[in-house]
C-alpha cells in the first residue's frame, strides 16, 4: 500500500482531541451519500413515468403514420403491401380519421370517431388488450348481424371508459353518432347522424385518449361518412421505435405527394420534449446537493491541514515532496466522495428497486395518499433504474469529491517545514 494512502487513512480516524473533524467527516459523506441515493430515486421516477407514458402513447397509435391527400387514400391495398416491403415494418393497417359528436339524451360530446379494421388493428396498436369490457372483434359481430326483435340492427362502437362515464352509457346503451360533414339541402347543410350500440369500453390510461376516442368498424366508417372504399391512413408497427425517424425519411422519399408519413415522436413531440427537460433540470439541481456536500469535504481537509501541519512539516523534512503531501490529502477527500458515493448507490437502489411497497407502507402508516391511481391513471407506481443513469451519477459525485480536495490538497503541498517547526 503506498504510504500516501497509509496516511490518508490514518487522518480519517478521529482523535479524542480532533472529534469535530471526524463529525463532520460524517457529516460530507452523509451529504454525499443522500445526493446520490435522491438522484437515483428521481430519475428512477422520472424514468419510469416516461417509459410509461411512451408504452400508452405507442400503445394506442402506432409507430408510423402514413396519410394521404385531402381525398384520403383509394386504393389503400397496394398501399400497405408497398410499405411492407420497407425494412423494419412488421404490420400495416388502415384507418379513418374524423371529428363528431356522441348523443345520448341529453349529454354531448366532441370525439374523434376513428374507423379501423378490428382483424389488423391488433397487430398494430394494443387497443384489443385495453379493453375493459366486451371485445374489438364485436365491431364486426354487430354490424354483420342483425339484432333480436324489430329494432333495426345497429353497427357496434367502441369508447373510453371515462368518455361513458361523462355520457352515463354501459355495454348496450345505444349512442348517435353526429357528422358535421352531412348532406347539402334547399334549406342548407343538414349534420348527419346515425345510431350505434356500444359494445366495448377501452382504458387506455390516458385521459385524453379515454375521453375523446371513438372506434367504429372501417366499413361503417367509410359508409357513414361517405368515404366510399377511401381510407384517410394507414399504421405502420415497427420493429424498433426509436428509429422510427430515418423509416419516415424514407418513405416520404419514395412515396411522395400526395403521401406524408409522421411517426410517434413528431406527433407526441411537446410532451416528450416537456418530460425530457424536466428530467434534465431535476438532474441538475439534485446535483447541487453533491456539491453542498462538496464543500463539506473542502472544510474538513482544510482543518486537517490546519491540525497537521506539524506532520506535514515532519514528512517533508524527510524527503516527501509536494506532490506526495497533496496526494495524501486529494485521496483522503477521494475516500470521503467514494464512500459516500458507495452508501448513496446502494440505498437509492434499494428504494427505487422496492419504491412502490415503501410507498404502500408510508401511506398506510401516514394515513396520507402520496400518490393517487384515480389522479394519476397509473395502476402502479412506476420506477424504472437506467445502469446508464447510475454510472453517470457515481462518475458526477467522484469527479465533484475530486474537484473539492484540490484547493486544500494544494495549500497542503505549499507548507514550508520551517515555519511549521519554528516554534517547536
Amino acid at each position: 500500500m503506498p504510504y500516501e494512502l497509509l496516511i490518508g487513512l490514518r487522518y480519517l480516524k478521529a482523535k479524542r482531541k480532533s472529534t469535530f473533524i471526524s463529525i463532520i467527516t460524517v457529516i460530507s459523506v452523509s451529504g454525499v451519500a443522500l445526493g446520490v441515493l435522491a438522484l437515483i430515486v428521481v430519475l428512477a421516477v422520472m424514468t419510469g413515468f416516461e417509459e410509461d407514458l411512451k408504452n400508452k402513447i405507442m400503445g394506442t397509435n402506432a409507430h408510423v403514420v402514413v396519410l394521404g391527400g385531402s381525398d384520403g387514400i383509394a386504393d389503400y391495398p397496394a398501399l400497405m403491401a408497398r410499405l411492407k416491403k420497407f425494412d423494419g415494418v412488421l404490420a400495416t393497417t388502415p384507418f379513418i380519421y374524423n371529428q363528431v359528436m356522441l348523443t345520448t339524451g341529453k349529454n354531448v360530446s366532441g370525439v374523434v370517431l376513428r374507423g379501423i379494421d378490428p382483424a389488423t388493428d391488433r397487430q398494430v396498436t394494443n387497443l384489443s388488450k385495453a379493453m375493459v369490457d366486451g371485445n374489438l372483434e364485436d365491431l364486426e359481430r354487430i354490424s354483420a348481424k342483425p339484432l333480436a326483435g324489430s329494432e333495426p340492427p345497429s353497427p357496434g362502437i367502441v369508447i373510453g371508459r371515462e368518455l361513458a362515464r361523462n355520457l352515463n352509457l354501459f355495454v348496450g346503451d345505444s349512442v348517435n353518432v353526429v357528422s358535421p360533414m352531412g348532406n347539402i339541402t334547399p334549406l342548407g347543410m343538414i349534420p348527419k347522424m346515425k345510431k350505434f350500440r356500444v359494445v366495448g369500453l377501452f382504458n387506455t390510461g390516458m385521459f385524453e385518449y379515454d375521453t375523446t376516442l371513438a372506434y367504429v368498424d372501417l366499413r361503417e366508417a367509410q359508409s357513414f361518412l361517405g368515404m366510399g372504399e377511401s381510407v384517410t391512413g394507414v399504421q405502420l408497427k415497427v420493429s424498433d421505435v426509436y428509429q422510427t425517424g430515418t423509416l419516415v425519411r424514407r418513405i416520404n422519399r419514395e412515396l411522395g405527394a400526395p403521401f406524408y408519413a409522421r411517426d410517434w415522436m413528431q406527433m407526441n413531440k411537446n410532451i416528450l420534449f416537456a418530460l425530457k427537460t424536466e428530467k434534465m433540470v431535476m438532474f441538475i439541481i439534485l446535483t447541487l446537493i453533491v456539491l453542498v456536500a462538496a464543500f463539506g469535504i473542502a472544510s474538513t481537509l482544510f482543518m486537517v491541514v490546519m491540525e497537521k501541519n506539524k506532520d506535514i512539516a515532519i514528512l517533508k523534512s524527510m524527503g516527501a515532496t509536494g506532490r506526495s503531501i497533496m496526494k495524501i490529502f486529494v485521496l483522503e477527500g477521494l475516500i470521503i466522495g467514494v464512500t459516500g458515493t458507495a452508501i448513496g448507490i446502494a440505498g437509492g437502489l434499494l428504494v427505487a428497486l422496492n419504491l412502490e411497497p415503501i410507498v404502500n407502507v408510508v401511506q398506510r402508516v401516514t394515513g396520507f395518499e402520496l400518490f393517487s391511481k384515480d389522479v394519476y391513471y397509473l395502476d402502479h407506481f412506476p420506477s424504472q433504474v437506467v445502469p446508464g443513469d447510475v454510472v453517470m451519477i457515481a462518475v458526477t459525485a467522484v469527479l465533484i469529491s475530486f474537484v473539492a480536495t484540490l484547493y486544500p490538497s494544494w495549500q497542503a503541498s505549499r507548507m514550508a517545514p520551517a515555519e511549521a517547526l519554528r516554534y517547536e
